[in-house]
């Protein structure tokens, strides 16, 4: 499975960057890979990727976010910053709160377990991420989901878990939309 974006990199014979690699937060570090080959290639240099540079000029030229969302798969986690890190965020508190309410919703549809917690913690530190940068930058309301499932079928999740997947994200989205709104900072 791809996983990479499709720019070429001069003098070599491998495309791409890992676009979740490639933000300007403790970019190059741990986690991601200076090889062009690897699936972590973190990229020439950050917002190297036109994909990011575009989510990057849209966030920046807002200037009035209060929440941003990435979405995987898989795993079965909801994590907030940090990757590239392992310190703790001054809002972890929060943040950890919320995401387990927010996964407590999820969990009520199908019975679907996850995991709440920074992404260094919980999987393994990674830098160069989107909501590591979001956090950064004064979006405190950073997450990440980490869809199902939790490894038997892994990136090939079959169809008829497509739906109830879906369904069941929507109420943990849901809970932090609300929450964000009711929570201006």
């Amino acid at each position: 499975m791809w996983r990479k974006t499709r720019s070429v990199k001069s003098g070599s014979s491998c495309r791409g960057v890992d676009p979740n690699r490639n933000w300007d937060a403790g970019f190059g570090g741990p986690g991601a890979s200076k090889d062009p080959c690897s699936d972590s290639y973190h990229g020439p240099y950050a917002h190297s990727e036109v994909e990011v540079k575009n989510v990057v000029d849209l966030i920046m030229g807002h200037g009035n976010f209060k929440s941003f969302i990435s979405v995987h798969s898989y795993s079965q986690l909801l994590m907030y910053p940090y990757g590239y890190t392992c310190t703790d965020i001054p809002d972890m508190s929060e943040l950890h709160s919320v995401g387990t309410a927010a996964i407590k919703e999820l969990t009520s549809l199908y019975n679907t377990r996850y995991q709440v917690g920074s992404i260094c913690k919980i999987i393994y530190q990674a830098s160069g991420g989107s909501i590591d940068w979001t956090y950064d930058i004064g979006i405190k309301y950073s997450f990440a989901f980490e869809l199902r499932d939790t490894g038997f079928y892994g990136f090939l999740l079959p169809a008829n878990q497509i739906i109830p997947t879906a369904e069941e994200t929507w109420l943990g989205l849901k809970y932090i939309m609300e929450y964000v709104r009711n929570h201006p900072y």
